[in-house]
């Protein structure tokens, strides 16, 4: 039962990092297609109130979906294998 509690504790704090480390890299890419985009188009206005208006709708698509990917795939395979080699 501890070997279960330690790899559900590591296996979440690792996921946390991975998902944290995707998220930072993801918001880097889109702030940058942003500002190129501003750039390419020629946008009047502030540079940096229109990608931080980018972003702010980018968070909103893909936590969901970050969330899912890192978070419950990976929870739902190790749970599959658990299950397979237990109880096979």
């Amino acid at each position: 039962m501890m070997g279960l509690l330690r790899l559900v504790v590591v296996g979440f704090l690792v996921l946390t990092v991975f998902y944290w480390l995707i998220r930072l890299y993801c918001r880097s890419l889109r702030r940058e297609w942003l500002e190129k985009r501003w750039e390419r188009e020629g946008a009047q206005g502030d540079r940096n109130a229109y990608v931080e208006r980018g972003l702010k709708e980018y968070d909103a698509s893909i936590r969901p979906r970050l969330l899912i990917l890192v978070y419950v795939v990976p929870t739902v395979v190790v749970a599959i294998i658990l299950y397979v080699t237990s109880f096979r």
